[in-house]
């Protein structure tokens, strides 16, 4: 049996038990009547993405942080902030949400899944990615985790929400960035201008398929960008593997990110080795 395969045998054997579950979640709003800038224009919805097998959630004016708490193990857990993706139009609440947040708890991590507000409000949504960081530290003692193991990971636009976060006052500790998308100049593998990395910018793991066609070379130009400032960055890039895969398991190599990403975290400190 390979590692990946025995990996998700026990992450589905804890949902089995019931020490994973999405209804364990706590949610709690991001501003308390003083959130900056807008929201949406209509009222929030959901929908079932494509095959019906992705939940979907649209114009979000009331954006929120979901608590799921690893396990207590007698010190404080590191915990990691989910963004989803969605092009900034919507947000894959299951595929890079709440699915992301078992996995995490399942190796001892707790995790915040961001509900940032959409669409087409990416200042709104630095905004609130930003908050997030903040409002967890808050809670540091309340939740039992580590504040100075505040990590963020984000799939596609959530990536380059994570990259821009990463990059401004309220910073996270460590980066996850999953097929993330728009961090790239057209025409080359240069960073975008409003990304401006430094020697203060978190070291980041990043997953990519050299086949995602229209944004691969996000990864390779934020890859580029870190090293030129001495940051660590550790970059997988996949032949195939495409876009929008989460963690569900295929037959593809890119699959096994969970468990690179995983060992990534051990050895930067991150997380404590099991």
């Amino acid at each position: 049996m390979s590692a990946l395969a025995s990996a998700f045998m026990k992450w589905e054997l804890l949902l089995l038990m019931g020490i994973l579950s999405t209804s364990t979640a706590t949610e709690l709003p991001l501003w308390n009547g003083d959130m900056p800038g807008r929201g949406a224009d209509q009222p929030e919805t959901t929908t079932s993405g494509p095959g019906n097998n992705v939940l979907l959630i649209h114009n979000v004016s009331v954006p929120s942080l979901s608590f799921f708490p690893a396990p207590d193990n007698g010190t404080p857990n590191p915990i990691v902030i989910v963004c989803p993706g969605g092009g900034y139009g919507v947000l894959a609440y299951d595929l890079e949400g709440t699915e992301v947040a078992e996995w995490l708890n399942s190796i001892g991590v707790s995790a915040a899944i961001l509900k940032y507000r959409v669409p087409k409000n990416r200042a709104g949504a630095l905004q609130d990615a930003q908050r997030s960081v903040q409002l967890v530290r808050e809670k540091a003692t309340e939740w039992n985790i580590d504040p100075k193991r505040v990590g963020m990971l984000g799939f596609s636009a959530g990536g380059h929400l994570t990259a821009s976060c990463s990059n401004s006052a309220n910073r996270p500790d460590f980066t996850v960035l999953v097929y993330p998308a728009y961090l790239f100049k057209e025409g080359g593998v240069v960073l975008v201008d409003e990304i401006k990395v430094d020697e203060k910018t978190p070291p980041a793991f990043i997953v990519q398929a050299q086949d995602d066609l229209p944004y691969y070379r996000s990864s390779l130009a934020y890859s580029v960008a870190l090293d030129a400032k001495g940051v660590p960055v550790e970059l997988h890039l996949f032949a195939k593997g495409g876009h929008g895969y989460g963690l569900r398991p295929s037959a593809r190599p890119v699959s096994g990110w969970p468990k690179l990403c995983e060992r990534w975290m051990v050895e930067m400190g991150f997380l404590d080795d099991q």
